[in-house]
């Protein structure tokens, strides 16, 4: 983490079983590994000239992990394979703790705009029955709290909002991490080949909490006062991927890596619900709840190829760096009884090919290293579309003898993104400009036997 990720030459490290697990050839001995992190995401967001901030800290673990190896071969002067690794524990890949606030007013259109206009061509009683399912998260609620209503002789539905005009404002609370258990596999061949080949168990859990509402505040709205809409998300998932690399040494001062990710496939599930409330200026109020949603369904992620290279200068030093293609449009949601047809020809659509770099250095002082790197992950969206790109900067100290190590790292990690508080094709709302910020401090304590 303090030289940027980019190990993929390097190895003997085992958090190279979840990008190249050829590094675990590297390997001359046996070690554990324990990684206790603490995550802090804070995020600022910019909507219609008013700004909001929130933050968000957590405890996790890094990595923990094992590593065994077994010396095949003691005799340098003859080809062969020298040494057979096994290793097995679990890498954070992802953390999803967040908050959010965007808030701002806007005169030009309301979310329950976006309610009418789904509402055309259905009929009022249908929507007041919820009939076969199709309208309990949405117009059902708005139905029931009077935050839709319908002229029943001409059949148009309307809203307590007609011209926007109120103070928008949304609350975002967010938990969970993206893990990955591996079980992998490395050699070493004559000092020059490094083999290896991993087996990737993710498994995502994630968890949103939201509150939307809209309030008018200068109270030129006839006889509204303010909605809040309150969602619930559970997202949770299983998936299986592997993992194959390779580094050369073709001279001691020079290692050159590459692997192949294949796709991770995942079986998910979602929970969720919604609940609504209205108060009017009257003094009435109203509120409603949601039936309780779930569904289970199947995603793939892209492959992912990686190239990488290290220079190393005896025992003072390295620098290395990394390169990563992943095509993003290439992720795809499928299930038995729905198609995903439209869903994954937006994907197409709206996701790009992306070009990840990574680098990082490393220069030591007798058992004392001093280390410092530099990622950026391109943005996943096609031009034009939303940003999405990520730059990190990190740096860390470590100490190592014979027997035991311990490292520290820091990463802080930058981007930007657009957020859209909801939209359709007709109705257009200006976005939230989001800048998001990561600071992650890592403890390592290691023990080699």
């Amino acid at each position: 983490m303090s030289m940027g990720g980019a190990f993929g030459a390097l190895g003997a490290d085992f958090s190279v079983v979840s990008s190249n697990p050829a590094g675990l050839g590297v390997y001359k001995g046996s070690d554990f590994i324990i990684t206790p992190m603490i995550h802090s995401g804070q995020s600022s967001s910019l909507y219609n000239g008013m700004t909001g901030k929130d933050s968000k800290t957590n405890f996790g673990l890094g990595n923990l992990g094992y590593v065994i190896t077994q010396e095949l071969s003691s005799r340098d002067s003859q080809k062969g394979f020298r040494y057979f690794q096994f290793a097995t524990g679990l890498n954070r890949l992802n953390d999803f703790n967040r908050r959010y606030v965007i808030q701002g007013e806007n005169t030009e259109n309301s979310l329950l705009d976006t309610y009418v206009e789904h509402a055309r061509g259905i009929s009022y009683l249908d929507i007041e029955n919820n009939t076969n399912g199709l309208y309990g998260f949405d117009l059902y609620p708005a139905w029931w709290t009077f935050l839709l209503d319908v002229d029943t002789n001409t059949n148009n539905y309307f809203s307590p909002v007609p011209n926007g005009g109120t103070l928008q404002q949304k609350y975002i609370d967010q938990w969970g991490s993206m893990n990955e258990w591996n079980f992998s596999f490395g050699t070493n061949y004559s000092e020059f080949l490094y083999l290896g080949m991993s087996f990737g168990i993710p498994w995502i859990r994630y968890f949103e909490r939201s509150t939307y509402s809209e309030t008018d505040v200068a109270d030129t709205i006839y006889d509204f006062r303010k909605f809040n809409v309150y969602d619930r998300l559970e997202t949770r998932g299983t998936g299986f991927n592997m993992k194959f690399g390779f580094i050369v040494r073709p001279a001691d001062f020079l290692r050159i890596g590459g692997s192949v990710h294949t796709p991770s496939w995942f079986v998910m599930k979602d929970y969720w619900d919604r609940y609504i409330e209205s108060y009017f200026d009257n003094g009435d109020f109203y509120s409603q709840e949601s039936p309780y949603g779930s569904y289970r369904y199947n995603m793939s992620t892209p492959m992912r190829l990686q190239g990488s290279i290290a220079f190393l200068f005896g025992p003072y030093g390295l620098i290395s760096g990394e390169y990563e293609y992943v095509d993003y449009s290439k992720a795809r949601f499928r299930a038995a009884d729905y198609s995903y047809l439209s869903e994954n020809n937006d994907i197409s659509a709206s996701y790009g090919k992306g070009h990840n770099f990574r680098a990082g250095t490393e220069w030591r002082t007798g058992p004392v290293s001093f280390r410092a790197g530099y990622s950026w992950f391109g943005s996943p969206y096609q031009s034009g579309i939303n940003d999405g790109a990520m730059t990190a900067y990190s740096g860390g100290i470590g100490y190592r003898d014979k027997a035991y190590y311990i490292d520290f790292a820091y990463v802080y990690t930058v981007s930007n993104e657009d957020y859209y508080l909801y939209g359709t094709e007709n109705i257009r709302v200006n976005p939230a400009e989001m800048e998001l910020t990561d600071h992650r401090f890592l403890l390592t304590f290691g023990i080699r036997f």
